[in-house]
């Protein structure tokens, strides 16, 4: 049997990221993701890797950009408000083409808010993690082991189709202790990066990493090619879970921690005669878009249980489009929703439902 340790979220996520050979790692402080950045700080001086406290956020992030245009894969981490004066910078790796990893361990907003877990930068992540026309991986763990595994195909992903990609996790993943098998992480990935600024001893053309086109017709050109790679990942990459689906009249659409309470909603109204199951996106995006219409002929209805005042709804709806009801329930400003407080929603749908 493998040998589990018991690890808390955030320092499982750095170990990880280290297996999956990042040795760079740039960050700034903030709750609830601190205990990743200290654990970058502890560990990688000692396998000869870089850590290194910016002055900022917005540092931060562009030191990520400078490395992954040399060839290294590098992250940074950090924590909503965080996330948003990192933005600039998140669009201007998609924008020059580079795979880079940021974590936000969501904290309740908007402004400072609270240090208590949220699902709130949904619509950040999925829809506006930056200005221009761009998309950004989302993987959405719901589970310590879940965020070790996820680690290496956010950069394998992200090398391959030449993008960022984010681990939205929030702050009860990223502060809970549970026991994870370490041995079997994805080791790194060794790939080619002809396109690096990383010196090439007249071997090769000369590489310039950029996203200033001036000439429009030429930035139209190159937006276009990038949708392309962009729609051969929602063909070939949405993930999710299904659990109790098959016969399910009213099915649950949660990811993250709402997706841990959900399941065990569903387990007690199963006890109470009600077909209910749920669909947990493992990507946020690409959306699970393919699972959600797979159940649209069954299901009478479909519950989005979020931790915000509704985000993920909005898409839930885009993909059932009006052939079945879709309904929410949230809580917010820091506040987990319960087990029985989503049988409560699941008990009245069933009475207008029947």
């Amino acid at each position: 049997m493998p040998e589990k340790v018991l690890m808390k979220g955030n320092e499982a996520l750095a170990e990880a990221a280290i297996a999956a050979g990042c040795k760079h790692f740039f960050g700034y402080p903030i709750t609830p993701q601190n205990e990743l950045t200290a654990h970058m700080a502890k560990r990688l001086p000692k396998i000869g890797g870089t850590y290194l406290q910016a002055e900022s956020e917005i540092a931060a992030v562009n030191m990520v950009l400078g490395a992954s245009a040399a060839g290294v894969r590098a992250m940074t981490s950090s924590s909503s408000p965080g996330i948003s004066l990192k933005s600039e910078g998140i669009s201007y790796l998609a924008g020059s083409d580079l795979p880079a990893l940021i974590v936000n361990v969501q904290r309740a907003g908007p402004g400072l808010g609270g240090i208590q877990p949220s699902q709130a930068d949904y619509t950040q992540a999925t829809k506006a993690p930056g200005h221009g026309d761009f998309k950004m991986l989302v993987f959405a763990p719901s589970t310590v082991q879940e965020m070790v595994d996820l680690v290496a195909d956010a950069f394998d992903l992200g090398d391959k189709y030449r993008m960022p990609a984010m681990i939205l996790s929030d702050g009860l993943l990223g502060q809970m202790m549970e026991p994870v098998v370490m041995d079997g992480i994805k080791q790194a990935t060794v790939i080619e990066r002809p396109w690096a600024a990383s010196g090439h001893g007249g071997k090769r053309k000369h590489n310039v990493i950029n996203s200033l086109y001036i000439d429009p017709p030429n930035m139209e050109e190159v937006t276009k090619a990038r949708y392309q790679r962009y729609k051969e990942l929602e063909e070939k990459e949405q993930r999710c879970e299904e659990y109790r689906t098959d016969d399910a009249d009213i099915v649950i659409v949660a990811y993250g921690a709402s997706a841990r309470v959900s399941r065990s909603a569903v387990d007690l109204a199963r006890k109470e005669n009600i077909k209910a199951g749920l669909i947990r996106p493992i990507t946020l995006w690409p959306f699970p878009s393919k699972a959600i219409t797979s159940r649209i002929k069954t299901a009478k209805v479909f519950l989005s249980v979020e931790m915000s005042m509704g985000q993920m709804v909005d898409d839930v709806k885009l993909v059932v489009n009006g052939k079945k009801d879709v309904r929410f329930f949230g809580r917010t400003g820091g506040m987990v929703p319960t087990p029985a407080e989503v049988l409560g929603e699941l008990k009245k749908l069933k009475g207008e439902f029947k």
